[in-house]
């Protein structure tokens, strides 16, 4: 399974590190969507970041 990640909210004036785990995600502006294999490493960016982005099952 997959999940398919938007970010709803700006990162202007967030900490460098939820900044950094956005782009990692490959989220750099609102309304950009990815779609992330389902494991723990993708499950532990979303927790650090779960108020900027929406999730779905892909």
């Amino acid at each position: 399974m997959a999940k398919e990640i938007k970010l709803v909210r700006s990162l202007i004036g967030r900490k460098k590190d939820q900044i950094a785990t956005a782009q990692s995600l490959g989220l750099k502006k609102v309304g950009d969507i990815t779609v992330q294999p389902d494991n723990e490493q993708t499950n532990g960016k979303i927790k650090k970041i779960s108020h900027l982005v929406e999730v779905h099952e892909a």
